[in-house]
């Protein structure tokens, strides 16, 4: 979201350690710590959207209620949503922007609308036209962001320029009580009827024995849709078993030996529709075995919206040309390799359009979500993560506009 410039070191690190329970204090935090005269305002008159079908479009009939004491001269409503979904139309007092993946959020649209209206205190407002959001082909579970601030939120730096709505200007008219939010910040899942087809590739190798030979498997999203990782759920799994007779001599980042196989994460570039990820390894010949042969295999966890299981699993094959062996011992090792275990320190996000790919090793090639490697360690979803960060940020900046008006 709309983001001031900051240490996004200390702020990625932040998050994390925050999650959801420091996500939902944080966006209490202005009612707490606000001027007892102040406005107050609170977003709300939405709940979670479940059953959306790609294609089609639905309205956000969102209120802006002020619990304060004082009214608000002006008030912005901001509205984001994750790459499955974008804006029908928008308003001309909004402007929409796009938002490159960046730490721990991922792509998403962003639009924000200024009112420029009094809010009165003990009084539910909500746009006169309900904003529209629709569905795209690769909508799936997906999330939406609202906000509302007495001050412009600004652009966040990490965008595309904004861009001015070309659809008639709206205004807040008063709603019925019993609507009004209570928090600054909102948070909600969207979820669409949708499938994505996980596929896994193999490979065909051929060496002599003593040789190091390339190894590279991949897993790829055929989708349609696109999958974004959800706090405290692991993503699928890679499970990486090499042929018997050979040893691993080098990994691939978002690997780690899990017995005689490698259990191997994933960018989030890996799970947008298109995406690819590719895991790279070298193995030793040690000896000869007749039919010797691994397999590459998606995990076994349920995965309802993957109902093709025919690619799910495939098959590594070893020709050994020549006889004889080098006297070691048979079957794969996990041998030392290079970027083995855990997930590696720079994982991808999306780029609008789908495809993406990653670097040689299987590590993704720029910034962006982090690696799941199957841990119980997972970052914290986009969204979750802009409301954090810029929470506290909006709060400071509104307080030190108050306190320069009265001087």
């Amino acid at each position: 979201m709309p983001m001031p410039p900051h240490n996004r070191r200390a702020s990625r690190t932040a998050v994390v350690a925050l999650g959801a329970a420091g996500l939902i204090a944080l966006a209490a935090a202005p009612a707490a710590f606000a001027d007892e005269t102040a406005p107050e305002l609170v977003v709300g008159g939405i709940e979670p959207i479940d059953g959306v079908q790609p294609g089609s479009t639905f309205e956000l009939p969102v209120t802006v209620a002020n619990k304060g004491t004082q009214a608000s001269e002006k008030v912005w409503v901001t509205y984001a949503v994750t790459r499955g979904l974008d804006f029908a139309e928008v308003p001309s007092n909004c402007r929409a922007q796009r938002v490159r993946s960046y730490d721990e959020m991922s792509e998403r649209w962003t639009v924000a609308c200024g009112f420029d209206q009094a809010v009165e205190p003990g009084v539910v407002y909500t746009p006169e036209r309900p904003l529209r959001v629709k569905a795209l082909d690769r909508a799936f579970h997906d999330e939406l962001l609202l906000r509302v601030d007495e001050n412009d939120p600004g652009a966040d730096e990490n965008g595309y320029p904004p861009v001015a709505g070309t659809a008639p200007a709206v205004k807040l008219v008063e709603a019925p009580a019993g609507r009004e939010g209570s928090a600054r910040v909102v948070i909600l899942p969207v979820t669409s009827v949708n499938t994505a087809d996980y596929q896994v590739t193999g490979a065909a190798l051929r060496g002599r024995v003593g040789e190091t030979v390339p190894m590279k498997v991949e897993f790829i999203n055929a989708g349609p849709a696109w999958f974004m990782a959800k706090v405290g759920e692991p993503t699928t799994r890679v499970v990486i078993t090499p042929p018997a007779g050979t040893s691993v001599v080098k990994t691939p980042g978002f690997c780690k030996a899990k017995g005689d196989a490698y259990e191997c994460g994933m960018s989030q570039r890996a799970l947008n529709e298109g995406g690819l990820e590719t895991y790279n390894f070298q193995l030793k010949i040690d000896k000869r075995l007749a039919h010797a042969k691994g397999s590459v295999a998606l995990s076994t966890e349920a995965r309802p919206f993957d109902p093709d299981k025919s690619n799910d699993k495939a098959d590594i094959t070893l020709d050994v040309m020549g006889g004889g062996s080098t006297g070691s011992t048979g079957g794969s090792t996990g041998g030392s390799g290079s970027d083995s275990g855990g997930s590696s320190g720079g994982a991808a996000g999306g780029a609008a359009g789908g495809a993406s790919s990653t670097g040689g090793d299987g590590t993704a090639a720029n910034g962006g979500h982090l690696a799941e490697t199957g841990s119980s360690a997972l970052p914290i979803t986009g969204m979750a993560a802009a409301a954090v960060v810029t929470g506290a940020g909006m709060l400071v900046i509104a307080r030190r506009r108050r306190a320069q008006s009265r001087n």
